[in-house]
């Protein structure tokens, strides 16, 4: 945990509020989520927020308001190596919430900048844990830069720059649509490509299929120095004619002077996922065998044979050929089945 610098700290309960929690817990809900941020796993980071969270961070424009959107955040704020200590800060309990508010102050490992901001978390008990429901983290005012408005036409606009990029079908000039940070989390890889080279590596495959895409369905926020499209979109595989719709959504972040996609989420419609596995209990299971066993009495090769899957390996009693196709396994059970075999299980 940061070493905490000299704090001048006020602390004040609601009155007639449920002594839940101390004010000195409630700073140390700080070091648990500097903690976190020390582990440099997003996952653990997103894990301290409570599942309706609201996310209002110093590095970017953007309210994150979900897990996800949580967790793309702190995937581009970890690789500065941030440990944080609190200056300055007033902690206000009540019944079942706390807050936590003040000043902070980051230093970044991989530079040594040390970065100052205001803050405020608001706490709340969550399945018997107290969770972060509210952050909200904002640069010291001398540090505060006018923010760039883009308007909602110009942001459908962009998907636009990236779908041209597509059809030059060079990986670089795609990869080069996304912000230094940005995550793409593809439809069809299940590797997130968090980094320019991962980005490209994703397109240098799916731009072999020739693709060009539309949006069908679109819904556009947009603040100061970020935008966000979520919708569907299809896609036309010129090397095929297939089309492909998708879900999809984009965040938009201004970087060097221009618009960059900071986060790239791409999904399979529902009715295109495969249904879940289905779950087989032990006594199914032995029946199964019960259902090759009569096969096994109608004497009948090709009955057996249709037992097993189309790339089956079989590794029978008496032979030492293994059988690795539907030709091999009738070829034994010719020879096999003149013995007119009959199986039980004994354990």
């Amino acid at each position: 945990v940061g070493k905490r610098t000299t704090t001048t700290t006020t602390t004040t309960t609601t009155p007639g509020a449920a002594a839940s929690v101390t004010p000195e817990e409630v700073r140390g809900f700080f070091d648990l989520w500097n903690s976190a941020l020390a582990t440099g796993d997003s996952r653990l980071v997103a894990a301290r927020y409570a599942e309706d969270a609201v996310l209002l961070p110093t590095a970017s424009d953007l309210p994150r308001t979900n897990r996800m959107l949580i967790r793309n955040y702190f995937d581009s704020f970890l690789r500065k190596e941030p440990r944080g200590v609190i200056t300055d800060g007033v902690v206000r309990v009540g019944d079942g919430w706390a807050q936590d508010a003040g000043i902070y102050e980051f230093t970044m490992g991989t530079t040594g900048e040390k970065v100052e901001a205001r803050y405020s978390f608001v706490y709340v008990l969550e399945d018997g844990k107290w969770k972060i429901s509210h952050h909200h983290s904002s640069m010291m005012p001398e540090q505060t830069a006018a923010a760039e408005k883009i308007t909602k036409e110009e942001v459908r606009g962009l998907f636009y720059l990236w779908n041209d990029a597509l059809s030059t079908l060079d990986s670089e000039v795609v990869a080069k649509r996304y912000s230094k940070n940005a995550v793409l989390l593809p439809t069809l890889s299940d590797t997130p490509r968090t980094d320019g080279d991962m980005i490209k590596d994703y397109f240098d495959t799916f731009l072999k299929k020739r693709p060009q895409g539309k949006i069908l369905e679109s819904e556009v926020l947009a603040g100061g120095n970020w935008a966000q499209d979520a919708g569907i979109y299809e896609f036309t595989m010129g090397t095929t004619g297939e089309k492909v719709k998708a879900r999809y959504s984009f965040v938009y972040v201004r970087e060097d002077g221009e618009w960059k996609i900071s986060h790239h989420h791409s999904s399979e419609m529902p009715e295109g996922i495969p249904p879940p596995p289905e779950d087989i209990t032990e006594q199914r299971v032995k029946n199964l065998f019960h259902l090759w066993n009569d096969a096994l009495a109608t004497g009948d090769p090709d009955a057996v044979a249709a037992r097993y899957s189309k790339e089956a390996v079989l590794l029978p009693t008496v032979s030492d050929t293994p059988r690795t196709s539907k030709e091999l396994i009738k070829d034994y059970f010719v020879s096999f089945l003149e013995k007119k075999p009959q199986g039980e299980i004994l354990e």
